[in-house]
């Protein structure tokens, strides 16, 4: 596969395909590289913190982790000069080859894309994580669109979609995220999360 080139935002988040990530930009080095990804129809890369802060400050050394997922803009609002709401959704996964900060501070990295999930039916053996999402899901109806953290199309007959739904929606220490994001394997994904729903009450075995 290809290596492909594209700016990275490093942000205290994991962010896993067909995922929700709602953004307020303020720094120009974002507000340069959205009004890019835009125009030019393309997506950049969510890469998870190790070291240093979402914002930039003088002193500040920013570290993150070698794998991410790519986001794509959604719908943009600009809420006050020099302030711009955004809604990202994720898309393909990617493991970063080398990347490089330039002078205005944007990190560029090269990288080459992960396979996406196979479409995997739900084994009867887990369908309780399924079953425990479509009742989150059917919350929603009460509550405005644009503050869902779920987005339509629903899948809940695919093992990865579901596994990855409960990891956005799950309060997980990030690392553990990160290491759910990089497995190569749905039904593997889903059984982790299927033990951690048992663990915590969410469904009866």
């Amino acid at each position: 596969m290809s290596a492909l080139t594209f700016p990275l935002f490093p942000l205290g988040t994991v962010l896993f395909p067909d995922g929700v990530l709602p953004l307020q930009i303020f720094e120009v080095r974002y507000l340069d590289m959205i009004s890019r990804c835009i125009a030019d129809g393309t997506p950049f890369g969510v890469v998870l913190l190790t070291e240093g802060g979402e914002v930039r400050t003088p002193e500040g050394q920013e570290r993150f982790v070698q794998g991410g997922t790519l986001a794509a803009v959604q719908e943009t609002t600009a809420s006050a000069p020099g302030l711009l709401q955004v809604l990202c959704r994720g898309a393909s996964r990617f493991r970063i080859l080398s990347s490089e900060r330039r002078p205005n501070g944007l990190w560029m990295a090269t990288t080459e894309l992960m396979e996406d999930d196979r479409t995997i039916a739900v084994p009867s053996e887990l369908q309780g994580a399924a079953d425990a999402l479509d009742r989150v899901l059917a919350q929603l109806h009460d509550v405005p669109q644009e503050r869902w953290p779920v987005l339509p199309p629903f899948k809940l007959d695919d093992c990865g979609w579901v596994a990855n739904r409960w990891c956005d929606l799950l309060p997980l220490p990030n690392s553990e995220k990160q290491s759910l994001l990089m497995l190569d394997n749905p039904v593997i994904r889903l059984e982790l999360m299927h033990d951690l729903l048992e663990e915590h009450g969410y469904i009866t075995s």
